[in-house]
């Protein structure tokens, strides 16, 4: 396995032969497992080659155990050069090539056409291009709240950098004092649809100076040139040493071989048989080998074990639960603002590194973050109007043994940011993602700003947990709950002051007695004639109606489901006993809750009449309640609802 000592002026005649034999073994392996598996990305592997052999010399891995937490850290941005980068990691030692030949591509295998964390010596699974510098924002600001000395090495295409959310990235790791931070850039000069200055002029050198970073032009396949560069990064020798530094490494697409260089068509095609023997050829290796390795592929079986990436865990102490009087008329994102803030001063001590992170993207009055960032100012990062951004680097820092919340709006907690969620949720992250300002209740603010999706999207990320609680005192029992919980959460609430739910004594329903449950629902009030099922900002409106029904000498229940996901199956089960059924919920029809609870009770083989009140499609700007009146979810028309289902 070949070392590079960073203290050395340059690279030796013995080290500069072993890298390029390590070239030629591992543009070997490119060949064979892209040919083999009938596709993949061999003309990027190539060009990024050099510097993947040059950089896993020199930096602080351990192939016999690649998850050390004082390794340093190498992201691969442009997930698409999977085959140079499992090509490398062989080369030093994470695993055989055997299974990585055999494996490639194929289905359950870890050796994924993009890289992923199944994989030994692999951070982040990448693909959607744009994303990994977020991520590797996440990990050098990690190291750094730890106090330890590690890097962070990021490497990126050059296509990617079209992405805005790459610049959003380069302004958080200048703001936020990424010194331990380096990109090196893939500047191969083609993309899939050919030269890139042709897809979309950019001036990369210039766009990265604006930002503030370091950069560093390089010749990417002159090995001392690459050496020399990470050199003069890592002792500090750059202009500004305090700030990022991105080396922009010039390259050949399809390095190494001939008839590949230069040539956009090898992006993302591998050769067929005939040209890969010919490269292989080429590179002085038997052609023969493609023909014996592709009758042995046949009869493999997918073997290799994933390897496990769970997020580092954290120790939270719970603090005790603030309980607000049936007097008080509150909004639930206070309620989030001062659990937080408790959270804070009990984990984040003084002299300590903090144990609860929190960001927010130009809101922090609004999502109620201030008490939070007043009491652990250097655990809160204000990331400005960067969505994207923001949600990445959330859910990188939430691995690496943190309690991190994300707070924002509902249209930019999950509308905005759905696929960063979803490399979120493949990256197994443990991120709690607290919105507020859901549904038609953010009323004058209008359509553009009412988030009325936000379940039907949620639903599609198979290991988010959805809670949406009822009332400030709820609020409080589940963020307090989801600061020991593990894996991605996602709390919402509207933006209004809503009342305390009560018992029917007048006291708060849930006091210091009540337990947040995943999985179970609130019976807030029971009856026999039917059940209206709610959730969230629409439970007081569902215990008017209640009110109203029981003045009639109609007595129903109220099911409020403030549990999601997990779906509290058992509940629905007990509710659908009574037949009649209204369900009530500040969210598009079609998508919501209901349509959820229908096909439950329809699998279940379960017979009821179902009646769903929510909303037909966006609306006008107004204030809640008259919204909520048009949409016919006032109490008075959620009563008649039930009342006609009865009496049907």
């Amino acid at each position: 396995m070949i070392r590079l000592d960073i203290n050395k002026e340059d690279l030796s005649k013995e080290e500069l032969q072993a890298l390029e034999d390590a070239f030629k073994r591992c543009a070997r392996r490119i060949i064979l497992a892209t040919t083999l598996a009938g596709s993949g990305h061999p003309g990027g592997s190539l060009s990024s080659l050099s510097m993947l052999l040059v950089i896993y010399g020199i930096a602080k891995v351990d192939p016999k155990n690649p998850r050390a937490e004082n390794r340093d850290r190498i992201v691969i941005s442009h997930g698409h050069i999977s085959p140079g980068v499992y090509s490398v990691l062989c080369e030093y030692g994470f695993f055989p090539e055997e299974p990585f030949l055999m494996e490639f591509r194929r289905a359950g295998s870890a050796f994924a056409g993009h890289v992923e964390q199944a994989v030994p010596g692999v951070e982040w699974n990448t693909g959607n291009l744009g994303q990994g510098l977020s991520a590797a924002c996440g990990m050098a600001k990690a190291i750094k709240l730890k106090g330890l000395n590690n890097k962070v090495f990021c490497l990126m295409g050059d296509g990617e950098q079209q992405k805005g959310q790459v610049i959003e990235a380069r302004r958080w790791a200048v703001k936020f004092g990424l010194d331990n931070l380096i990109v090196l850039i893939d500047y191969n000069k083609l993309q899939i649809g050919g030269d890139i200055s042709k897809v979309m002029p950019q001036k990369i050198k210039e766009e990265i100076l604006a930002t503030a970073w370091n950069v560093i032009e390089i010749d990417g396949h002159n090995y001392s040139e690459i050496f020399k560069a990470l050199k003069k990064v890592l002792n500090k020798e750059v202009e500004s040493p305090e700030n990022p530094t991105a080396i922009l490494a010039h390259t050949t697409m399809g390095k190494g071989i001939s008839f590949m260089e230069n040539d956009p068509k090898w992006h993302g095609m591998a050769l067929p048989e005939d040209l890969a023997k010919k490269a292989l050829e080429e590179l002085g290796f038997d052609p023969k080998e493609l023909d014996i390795l592709k009758e042995k592929r046949k009869n493999w079986i997918i073997s290799f074990p994933h390897q496990p990436h769970d997020p580092l865990p954290v120790k939270i102490e719970i603090p005790e639960p603030t309980i607000y009087s049936s007097e008080t008329k509150t909004d639930c994102r206070s309620a989030y603002g001062n659990a937080l803030a408790k959270l804070a001063e009990k984990n984040n001590l003084p002299g300590k590194p903090p144990k609860i992170l929190g960001l927010t993207c130009d809101l922090e009055s609004s999502v109620k973050m201030g008490g939070f960032k007043k009491i652990s100012p250097s655990a809160f990062f204000e990331s400005g109007i960067q969505e994207h951004h923001t949600a990445s680097v959330s859910g990188a820092l939430s691995k690496e043994g943190f309690l991190v919340f994300f707070s924002t709006f509902g249209v930019f907690a999950i509308d905005e940011v759905y696929n960063q969620m979803r490399l979120n949720s493949l990256n197994k992250t443990a991120l709690k993602v607290v919105s507020t300002h859901l549904g038609a209740d953010v009323g004058e603010d209008g359509p553009t700003h009412q988030c009325i999706d936000y379940l039907g999207i949620l639903f599609n990320l198979p290991d988010f947990e959805i809670y949406i609680p009822a009332d400030p005192n709820q609020t409080d029992h589940i963020i307090r709950f989801i600061a020991k919980r593990p894996g991605n959460i996602f709390v919402g609430m509207g933006r209004s002051k809503v009342p305390i739910i009560t018992k029917e004594d007048n006291t708060p329903y849930f006091d210091e007695n009540y337990k947040f449950v995943p999985g179970k629902a609130d019976w807030i009030r029971k009856g026999n004639k039917g059940v209206i099922i709610t959730y969230g900002t629409m439970c007081h409106y569902a215990l008017s109606a209640w009110e109203i029904l029981k003045n009639k000498g109609i007595e129903v229940s109220l099911l409020n489901v403030a549990s999601i996901k997990p779906f509290p199956e058992d509940d629905l089960l007990e509710a659908s006993k009574f037949k009649n059924i209204v369900v009530v919920e500040d969210h598009y029809v079609e998508t919501g809750l209901g349509n959820k609870i229908a096909s439950f009770f329809a699998l279940k083989e379960k017979f009821v009449k179902l009646k769903l009140l929510g909303l037909k499609g966006p609306l006008s700007s107004g204030s809640p309640k008259e919204l909520f009146k048009l949409s016919g979810l006032n109490p008075e028309n959620i009563a008649k609802t039930m009342e006609e289902l009865i009496n049907a």
